[in-house]
Parts: C-alpha cells; sequence; structure tokens
C-alpha cells in the first residue's frame, strides 16, 4: 500500500558560471511542475551572466544571488532555507531532466516511505551511467557506481545505496531538517556522501529510482585543488561519522592507507595537496571530534548495521590499486566485518 505523502518538490539548483548550461536544465523541467512546487536557483557569484539568465526563465522560478562563491553545499543550504515544500530535489546545473523523471522521482516518496533520501539514474550526455548510486570503500573514499557502464546493466527496480549523488537528490524536508542537511563547510567534494553516511547512522535510509533518469554533463576534473578537498572532506567524513568501535578496528588500515596515498599523490604530482589536506585535518581536529559527539548521539544503529553500507573493494574509476593490494583491501573488510559481528 502506498503512503499518503504531501508530494511538492522545491526544486533547488546551485549556478556558478553556468549560463551555458542553465536553459536546458529549465526546459527539461518545463511542464515536469505542478501547482504547489517551488524552484529556486541560487548563483553563486557568477561572472558570466548567469543570474541575470536565471532571471529570466520565467516558470516561477526564484534567483537568490549570494554574495560570494560559497560553494554547492552552501549555496544548496540557502536554496532550501528559502522553500517550504516538504520534498526537496538537488540537481546541478548542468543537469538535463528525462521525460517524467520528476513524476517518477516524487512517486518514490509514497512507494519508499522508509527512504529519506533518493537519486534517479544519472547518465552521461552518451547514453553510459554517471552513477547508479554512490558506493563507500572502508576508508572513506567514495564514488559514482558502475561510472562509465552501459545504461542496459541498470537494475531495472527501486534499489538501496550508500549514498546518493548531490548532482540529483531528493531528500524530505523533515529528514534535512533533523541532520542538518548538507555540511557547507565541505565547499565542494564529498558533502553527499557525508549526508548518506549520517542518514544511515541516524537509522533512515537511501534509496536510487533508475526509471527516473536525469542526464549530467559530466567529467571528472582532476587537479590539486580537488584532490585537496576530496582528502581533507574524507578525513572529516570519517573522524565525525564512523562509530568507535570501526574507527577502532580500520586503524592500522587508515594508518597504512595514509603512506600509500602520499606515494600516489608524489607520483601523480598533487603531493602538496595532499599534504595541506593532512595539514587541515590536524588543525580542525578539534572541530571534527566535536561535530563527532553531535553526529554519534544521533546514531541508533550497531557499527556492524552501519558497516554493511561500506565496500571492501576499492573499484573507483579514477582510483587503481595492483591486484596484491585488492586483494589484501578485501580480505581486511571481511575481517573487520566479522570482527565487528
Amino acid at each position: 500500500m502506498l503512503a499518503a505523502v504531501n508530494d511538492a518538490v522545491a526544486v533547488v539548483v546551485v549556478t556558478y558560471d553556468s549560463a551555458a548550461a542553465l536553459a536546458k536544465l529549465a526546459a527539461s523541467l518545463s511542464g515536469q511542475l505542478r501547482a504547489g512546487d517551488e524552484l529556486v536557483i541560487v548563483d553563486n557569484a557568477s561572472t558570466d551572466g548567469t543570474a541575470a539568465l536565471a532571471r529570466g526563465l520565467g516558470a516561477g522560478a526564484r534567483v537568490i544571488e549570494a554574495r560570494s562563491n560559497g560553494g554547492y553545499a552552501a549555496g544548496a543550504r540557502l536554496g532550501v532555507n528559502a522553500t517550504s515544500a516538504p520534498l526537496i530535489l538537488l540537481l546541478n546545473a548542468d543537469t538535463v531532466l528525462g521525460d517524467g523523471a520528476l513524476a517518477r522521482l516524487r512517486a518514490a516518496a509514497g512507494e519508499h516511505p522508509e527512504w529519506a533520501a533518493w537519486q534517479p539514474a544519472v547518465l552521461l550526455p552518451d547514453g553510459r551511467i554517471n552513477t547508479s548510486g554512490g558506493v563507500v570503500h572502508f576508508l572513506g573514499i567514495g564514488w559514482a557506481g558502475q561510472c562509465g557502464a552501459d545504461a542496459s546493466e541498470l537494475d531495472e527496480l527501486p534499489h538501496e545505496t550508500a549514498f546518493a549523488s548531490g548532482a540529483a537528490l531528493v531528500v524530505r524536508r523533515e529528514d534535512w531538517q533533523a541532520l542538518d542537511g548538507l555540511r557547507d563547510d565541505y565547499f565542494l567534494y564529498g558533502e553527499d556522501l557525508d549526508f548518506g553516511l549520517r542518514l544511515w547512522l541516524a537509522g533512515r535510509r537511501v534509496g536510487v529510482e533508475p526509471r527516473a533518469r536525469v542526464i549530467h554533463d559530466y567529467a571528472f576534473e582532476r587537479g590539486a585543488r580537488k584532490w585537496y578537498l576530496l582528502e581533507r572532506n574524507r578525513w572529516r567524513t570519517l573522524l565525525a561519522i564512523y562509530p568507535p568501535g570501526l574507527l577502532l578496528a580500520l586503524a592500522p588500515a587508515l594508518a597504512a592507507a595514509e603512506l600509500g596515498i602520499l606515494v600516489l599523490a608524489a607520483r601523480d604530482h598533487w603531493l602538496g595537496a595532499k599534504l595541506r589536506a593532512q595539514l587541515a585535518t590536524l588543525l580542525g581536529l578539534r572541530r571534527s571530534l566535536a561535530r563527532r559527539r553531535g553526529v554519534q548521539a544521533m546514531r541508533t544503529i550497531a557499527a556492524a548495521e552501519f558497516a554493511e553500507q561500506l565496500n571492501g573493494e576499492l573499484e573507483h574509476p579514477n582510483i587503481s590499486l595492483p591486484r596484491p593490494l585488492r586483494i589484501a583491501s578485501a580480505a581486511y573488510w571481511r575481517l573487520t566485518s566479522l570482527l565487528l559481528r
């Protein structure tokens, strides 16, 4: 039986120099929004006329101009705070909704009352998969599930996932408010992973509705700035979210991984970024531990149950490990999982 819900949707789009993409997204939303829905575009101080373009789109869009670029999560929080619909849909500016996608995402609210957050199948412009749901290695490294695979490999039916992609994320407002949404101090990268794991830790569930399709004009951008944010934010998530027993069991692996990542960073010319991320982690340790107390106070599940959302296989599309390390990673995680139980 379907749960009776108010399925009005607040669509929040965060832009930054997004003039080239925004019109396509707006066109794909046209005809999919219903009475009672909201559309808010938050512009993070673009310099290419994005805000002016957004104001000219019509369709009842409200445009909020941030004074500076505070990052994706900060923009999303501005937009969410300016809306009231019970369902929130965060969309990247470079996405396009497939036919009927919003209706399918809306319907999932009643069909899956156990889900606090969910995402559509996110595809690349060439039809391959961008993400079918987030995957998290036990070291805190996350990636887009099935990235690059053919769309024919998508699951046909709804399923659960470790975290829903921030590129197209639906979340119930009460859960956003209870867990304080995306962390704006992450700036970029990993805030969706952090939010998904916090939802699981608090006893909520996260899903994927693959019958809804969203196209994302995505490419993995390499560079020192991105690696710095990925590594800094990974440690912020680990320190705040992982239950005590899990952190203790993973301590040897985390220490060994730091040495390995330093070698990898030196090889790939982002050692400086990794060292800066380590320094930021150390300088922010007191703040991370203070945050940890609040996050752990929300925990309703045991460490073993939380660990079910983590993976022992590092199948990141942009990080390759030698076969012996892959085998060691999987074996370590199997042992850890047994010990937690």
